[in-house]
């Protein structure tokens, strides 16, 4: 047993709930600088990328390198999580988020757009990071509050993806002074916000919540084999609840970055400024965040399935109404607060399906397999957006979008008929409670985790 096992070990189940209501903190605390730090520097991404390559084409490639980033460090991070527990993999995400934003602003004064992109890809690693504190916020939650403790770390984003883009000017201007372009500065500021996260979360995130919930698990339930990733990728194939999971988070996601991704072009092209179009993503981000404590809230009370539908109604009609708007700003603004709040119910009830449907052991391989599926969905999105646009309209692409949906609605319909035939499913004999038709059922173990059978 490793020395973290130990550590964990020693905390006994009725410490659990205090041990929750310190570790909660942690997260959404670095989630915030996270947050900040990610949000500051991707608000003159493309302005850099457009200022070192000096073509209005390549700065496009900005946002998919770190993109990329994020997907490519995700099955890594994962795997380095399942070894030795969330801390260091939060760790070493933040440390090499602020590397990349180093070499960000070393690329930016030598004018290298090549090093440039891979200190992008670098910087996604922090992407990485505040995707991966959602689930460890899950790893100690009861099951019926799972979705929950998953949505106020998602809402902790709120704050930061609100004040990076406010404070990016500002900080443009200091680094100004030490012979840094401005468009660069963002990112300097950003890479030591991304070390301070790393310090809080090094510091604080004790016991590691992961760890713990191994220690805490029945005997003989936790093995090595069964935490590789060739075991979560057979976990996922072995629960159909998994694979509905697995396939909301990555559409709602590739909708969300596709449809999102051009909108200013869109209102741009219909005459809007730049304060509207800020005005517009602003919306649009709190639409994401401001409301993922309501929607694990519904999740926990009308079950995971539910708000998947959910999910799927909103998303379609921000597709509706931003695909139809044409000159009215105020019906793009309302699609994309609608394409927010499609987002955050399919990713918080994605998230906590997915986390109730695979054994302990292999959750955290199969939560890296699945920021790794809808960062690279996500990254193929915005490039087939631009071409849609570019060769067709707005109005299509957000066809495509909607179009997307179409099997994740199938899917959910099928899920949701083969419960209803199964009958309602419960673990009282388990000593657990009874689970809704639209859950998969789980066994909890004391540590908070659950065990599934479907």
């Amino acid at each position: 047993m490793s020395a973290g096992s130990k550590s964990a070990a020693v905390v006994d189940a009725a410490e659990l709930p205090a041990l929750r209501r310190r570790i909660t903190p942690v997260l959404i605390a670095g989630q915030i600088l996270g947050g900040l730090g990610v949000a500051t520097g991707v608000a003159l991404a493309a302005v850099l990328a457009q200022h070192v390559s000096g073509s209005e084409a390549l700065a496009g490639l900005a946002s998919t390198a770190m993109v990329a980033g994020t997907a490519v460090l995700s099955v890594p991070l994962a795997a380095l999580m399942n070894a030795r527990g969330r801390r260091p993999g939060l760790v070493l995400a933040y440390v090499i988020g602020a590397i990349g934003a180093g070499v960000v602003v070393l690329a930016a004064v030598l004018g290298n757009y090549p090093l440039l992109l891979l200190g992008l890809a670098g910087f996604g690693a922090a992407s990485s990071a505040n995707l991966q504190s959602r689930f460890a916020a899950a790893d100690l939650a009861e099951p019926e509050r799972r979705a929950r403790a998953i949505s106020f770390v998602v809402w902790a984003t709120t704050i930061g993806a609100v004040l990076g883009p406010n404070i990016a000017a500002p900080a443009g201007r200091s680094a100004a002074r030490l012979g840094i372009p401005e468009t660069a500065g963002p990112f300097l500021w950003a890479g030591g916000v991304f070390l301070v996260s790393a310090v809080v979360i090094a510091l604080l995130l004790r016991p590691d919540p992961l760890l713990t919930a191994r220690a805490l698990a029945p005997a003989g339930e936790d093995t090595k084999e069964g935490r590789s990733l060739r075991a979560g990728v057979r976990a996922v194939r072995a629960s159909p609840p998994a694979q509905l999971a697995f396939t909301t988070i990555a559409v709602a996601h590739t909708a969300m970055v596709s449809i999102m991704s051009m909108t200013p072009v869109a209102l741009s092209h219909h005459g809007a400024g730049i304060e509207l179009i800020g005005l517009v993503i602003s919306g649009h981000i709190a639409g994401m965040y401001a409301f993922s404590p309501v929607m694990g809230w519904l999740a926990d009370r009308l079950g995971r399935l539910s708000v998947i539908g959910l999910a799927v109604g909103l998303l379609a009609c921000a597709a509706l109404l931003a695909g139809t708007a044409g000159a009215s700003h105020g019906r793009t603004a309302a699609g994309l607060f609608l394409l927010g709040l499609g987002w955050s119910a399919g990713l918080v009830s994605g998230s906590a399906l997915l986390t109730d449907s695979v054994p302990g052991p292999a959750r955290a391989a199969v939560q890296g397999l699945s920021d790794l599926t809808m960062s690279a969905a996500a990254g193929i999105g915005g490039i087939a957006a631009g071409l849609i646009v570019s060769r067709a309209s707005y109005g299509w692409l957000n066809m495509v979008g909607a179009c997307l949906l179409l099997p994740l609605a199938a899917l959910a319909v099928y899920r949701a008929l083969s419960r209803a035939r199964g009958g309602e499913d419960a673990t009282a004999s388990a000593g657990g409670p009874a689970v809704r038709k639209d859950t998969p059922a789980v066994v909890p173990d004391p540590a908070g985790s659950a065990t599934a059978a479907d």
